[in-house]
């Protein structure tokens, strides 16, 4: 270095102490035992295969996700598309309902499967399941009504299910067809 250059910098580095240290810098400071072993723990449990819960063949395992105001529709192949049509319209009396608000997707779940069970047990074709629109703020979608679009689907004994008429709760509810065991063969 020039002269000129060793004196500059010899003048900005007046005060500046040298720091002797003869232990390396490892990072984060060791765990105590119990944090050893909770680290332990959630290492097993990431490296478990993650299996969805399914309770009666309602899976979690891929859900379809719908927006707030997205009208749900969906049949099984075979289903007339007219009977769906007037179910939409509000032209299909449905026998039973349902409210699923306020509750956790897992108590919605053995609800929803309760409900079908019993209404099918009785022989009813229509009923209307209302799983409202959550519409929030943060911009996820609606919980509840997401899995039930998965779940309607995944029932063997749904025929189809659409948005509600608005008078019946538009598209924070399902009318949903169901296939009586009485007419087994017909209803398709």
């Amino acid at each position: 270095m020039p002269d000129d250059e060793f004196s500059l910098f010899a003048q900005q580095m007046q005060g500046v102490r040298r720091i002797y240290v003869d232990q390396a810098d490892v990072g984060k400071a060791k765990l105590n035992r119990a944090e050893r072993a909770e680290q332990r723990v959630r290492r097993e449990n990431a490296l478990k295969s993650v299996t969805a819960i399914a309770v009666d063949g309602l899976s979690d395992q891929f859900v379809i996700d719908v927006g707030a105001e997205d009208a749900l529709y969906w049949a099984r192949d075979g289903v007339q598309d007219t009977q769906l049509r007037r179910m939409k319209a509000g032209q299909v009396s449905f026998e039973g309902t349902l409210d699923l608000h306020g509750m956790s997707v897992e108590k919605a779940r053995t609800t929803l499967r309760e409900f079908l069970t019993e209404a099918l047990r009785l022989e009813v074709r229509c009923v209307r399941v209302t799983h409202g629109k959550a519409a929030r703020l943060d911009g996820k979608v609606p919980m509840i009504k997401s899995h039930v679009n998965t779940w309607l689907r995944q029932h063997e004994k749904v025929l189809g299910f659409t948005s509600c008429a608005p008078k019946h709760g538009g598209t924070g509810a399902v009318y949903v067809l169901l296939k009586r065991h009485m007419l087994d063969g017909r209803d398709e």
